[in-house]
């Protein structure tokens, strides 16, 4: 009886150590929550299973369910994680963001960058994830150029990691080759905007019907990639450095620089070589050259931006470069990718993260998918869609190698030299670098100053980037109106941090 008692005593405690031990590790909302040593091993030492989402935008891939069983098949081996892809519809992006952070969707890697990435870390919706990276991402140190990787730290922590492709960006104008061998034009002595004048004069003469020059986005103007990659914009363009290696905040609408390139772009518009809706279609100049109406497309340069619009256009292309390759912060932090605060593993996340900057076959199946099925290998290193496949039928034809981690990992289109990421890399080591460069902006103490601000931004810059308005008339009317909105506050407070951050970098 006593025996029979002991053994009854010890299997309560031990069943209510189990019990609670189970608590312990439970969420507020009954949901049990992996603790570190279940985050880390099992009881047989190994990796306990675990799903990683990772929430992307892109366009609908009819084998994305393909590809996911193939990535998993090597993460299970690898850190005995399974994967889930969610995509999700660009135009619907940035609304479900908000709802995964906020709702009880699972969430462990998530893309973001630029302004977002700055709010969702204010908004404490990513991780601060230093630690985990010197304990589960030592691929992703090995393969960062410190400055680069220290971009990304926003008040000393870092929450997010860039994906690795062009890390600077110099203005272009794009142009077809074909009327430019029919004019007999040489534009290997264009080194300005004023430079492309006479050639857009010629063409013109042989096509007159053409439109010489489109924007480089829809929603954009005609200055704007051109503007963006001679500065350094300082994140929003509202305060930025004329100047990279000074630093100095000035208003971008007073600066000698924009009165220029805008004075330039009326000219063009008036002269007939812009289209007269420029300021209201959607229609960009890539779109024109494609259509076989359009003769040149501005564009931020980057090694294989040539032959990469080329293809898409269907068109062989030219490029003029107007300034050398710059490096600042945001060209750095528009792409990035982010564990969520809300990630029950953010081990495992970190893990997974660290495959996709040293891992070519997980990457090679993100950007391109299944070999044989999506694409094949050719002899020299480049790809292509297998027989019977392309663009139009092809079930995994994503193109968003750059939003994947290291994209240096992946192989090259066969519209792109076999070693372009070579040229890649040589690309951003040989980048000027931004004074700036690591300095993020804190919008919140003038954050109503901002919305004003871009009210007024709204209302006369497309106009006049794109030649529409007159610039003599209408460029002190811009100013004045950004004077009213605050524009002078919001210089002095960017300055202020701007200088903060210098004295605490010496």
């Amino acid at each position: 009886m006593w025996k029979k008692s002991v053994h009854s005593l010890l299997f309560f405690v031990l069943a209510v150590t189990v019990v609670l031990s189970g608590c312990s590790s439970s969420s507020s909302n009954g949901e049990k929550k992996p603790s570190s040593s279940t985050q880390k091993a099992s009881g047989d030492g190994k990796l306990a299973p675990y799903e990683i989402t990772i929430a992307f935008w892109g366009p609908d891939q009819r084998d994305l369910g393909l590809v996911e069983q193939e990535i998993s098949k090597i993460t299970k081996e690898k850190i005995n994680a399974t994967v889930k892809l969610k995509r999700i519809e660009a135009a619907a992006w940035t609304q479900q963001k908000v709802l995964m952070f906020s709702g009880n969707e699972k969430l462990d890697l998530v893309f973001t960058g630029e302004d977002q990435y700055i709010s969702e870390v204010a908004q404490k919706k990513l991780l601060p994830i230093d630690d985990l990276l010197q304990s589960h991402g030592q691929d992703i140190l090995a393969a960062f150029d410190p400055d680069v990787l220290a971009a990304a730290k926003i008040d000393g922590k870092i929450y997010g990691i860039p994906t690795i492709r062009d890390f600077a960006a110099y203005p272009t104008i794009l142009m077809r080759t074909d009327w430019l061998k029919e004019s007999n034009m040489d534009v290997s002595q264009v080194k300005t905007i004023e430079d492309l004048e006479p050639i857009f004069e010629s063409v013109k003469k042989k096509h007159p019907e053409a439109n010489m020059l489109g924007k480089a986005s829809g929603g954009g103007s005609i200055a704007y990639p051109l503007l963006q990659t001679t500065i350094d914009p300082l994140g929003d363009m509202i305060g930025v450095l004329t100047d990279p290696n000074q630093l100095k905040v000035v208003n971008l609408y007073e600066s000698e620089e924009y009165a220029k390139f805008i004075g330039v772009i009326r000219q063009w518009f008036l002269a007939g070589y812009i289209p007269k809706d420029i300021a209201t279609t959607s229609q960009t100049g890539r779109d024109y050259i494609k259509a076989n109406i359009g003769f040149a497309t501005p564009n931020k340069g980057k090694p294989g931006i040539t032959t990469q619009t080329g293809a898409w256009a269907g068109k062989e292309l030219t490029e003029v470069a107007l300034a050398p390759p710059k490096m600042n912060t945001l060209t750095i932090m528009n792409a990035m990718l982010a564990i969520a605060a809300k990630s029950k593993n953010p081990e495992r996340a970190m893990m997974f993260l660290n495959l996709l900057y040293s891992d070519k076959q997980i990457i090679n199946l993100l950007d391109w998918g299944i070999e044989g099925k999506h694409y094949q290998v050719k002899e020299d290193g480049t790809i292509d869609f297998p027989s019977g496949v392309d663009a139009t039928n092809s079930g995994y034809n994503m193109r968003q190698g750059w939003m994947f981690g290291n994209q240096l990992l992946s192989y090259p289109w066969s519209t792109d030299s076999p070693d372009i990421w070579k040229q890649m890399e040589a690309f951003n080591q040989s980048a000027e670098k931004s004074a700036a460069l690591g300095f993020t902006y804190n919008s919140e103490p003038v954050k109503t100053e901002l919305a004003a601000i871009q009210n007024v931004v709204q209302q006369y810059s497309k106009a006049l980037e794109t030649g529409t308005l007159d610039p003599d008339v209408y460029l002190p009317k811009f100013n004045a109106a950004l004077k009213s909105a605050g524009i002078d506050k919001v210089i002095a407070e960017k300055q202020r941090q701007l200088d903060v951050w210098a004295a605490n970098n010496k």
